[in-house]
C-alpha cells in the first residue's frame, strides 16, 4: 500500500508541475504578444519643434495624409522643393499635408542654422509646407521620429535606412506609415500623387 500511495503522490506532484510549466509558457507567449502588439506605433504621438522654434504636435494632422521628407539646402536634389511646394498648394485643402525635416547626415549638405534654412527655403522656393528644426535622421543620435519611420518593431511595416536627403515616407490617415519611396522618386511621381488621390 504504502508503494501504491507513494506512486500516487510522485505521479501528481509530476502532473501539477507540468500543468504550472503549461500555465507559466502560456502566460509569457500572451505576455509577449501583448508586448509586441502594444510596440506598434502612430506618427500622432510625437511633439516636435518647429523652425521657427513652436511647437509642432502631430496630433493636429488626425485624419490627414502625411509624407514626410528628409531636405537639405545644398543637395542635387535641393529643386525638389519646388515639386513639394507644387504638390501641397494643390492637395492641402484636401486632407493632405508635408512635413519637412532638415538633416545634415549626408556629404555635410545642410550646414546651416534653423534661421538660415527658413530663409533659403522662403527666398529659393516659397516654402508654405510646416518645416521642422534641423534633426538627425540616421546614427547613433537619429531623432525619435525617424527611429518610428525606419523600425518595423515601431511603425509595423518594415525596417528602412534613409539613404539620402529627400527620401519620402507616406502616412495615412491614421497615422500608419504605409509606404517608403527613395530620394529620387520626385514628389509629382504618380505614385505619390496616385496614393494622396486614393487610386
Amino acid at each position: 500500500m504504502k508503494k501504491i500511495s507513494l506512486f500516487l503522490i510522485t505521479s501528481f506532484l509530476v502532473m501539477s508541475c507540468q500543468n504550472q510549466a503549461q500555465n507559466q509558457a502560456s502566460t509569457t507567449k500572451k505576455t509577449d504578444f501583448t508586448t509586441t502588439k502594444m510596440e506598434k506605433q502612430t506618427i500622432y504621438q510625437f511633439k516636435i519643434t518647429d523652425l521657427n522654434g513652436n511647437e509642432f504636435d502631430f496630433e493636429t494632422l488626425k485624419g490627414k495624409k502625411i509624407l514626410i521628407v528628409n531636405t537639405a539646402s545644398e543637395c542635387g536634389l535641393t529643386p525638389q522643393y519646388k515639386d513639394l511646394e507644387s504638390i501641397y498648394g494643390k492637395y492641402k485643402d484636401k486632407n493632405f499635408v508635408i512635413v519637412g525635416f532638415p538633416a545634415n547626415n549626408f556629404g555635410g549638405q545642410e550646414p546651416g542654422s534653423n534661421e538660415q534654412i527658413a530663409a533659403f527655403c522662403q527666398k529659393n522656393y516659397g516654402v508654405t509646407f510646416p518645416m521642422m528644426e534641423k534633426i538627425s535622421v540616421k546614427g547613433n543620435d537619429k531623432h525619435e521620429i525617424y527611429q518610428f519611420l525606419t523600425e518595423k518593431s515601431k511603425n509595423g511595416l518594415q525596417d528602412s535606412e534613409v539613404e539620402w536627403n529627400f527620401q519620402k515616407y507616406l502616412i495615412n490617415e491614421q497615422g500608419e506609415l504605409v509606404k517608403v519611396l527613395s530620394p529620387r522618386v520626385l514628389p509629382t511621381d504618380a505614385a505619390i500623387v496616385d496614393w494622396i488621390n486614393g487610386k
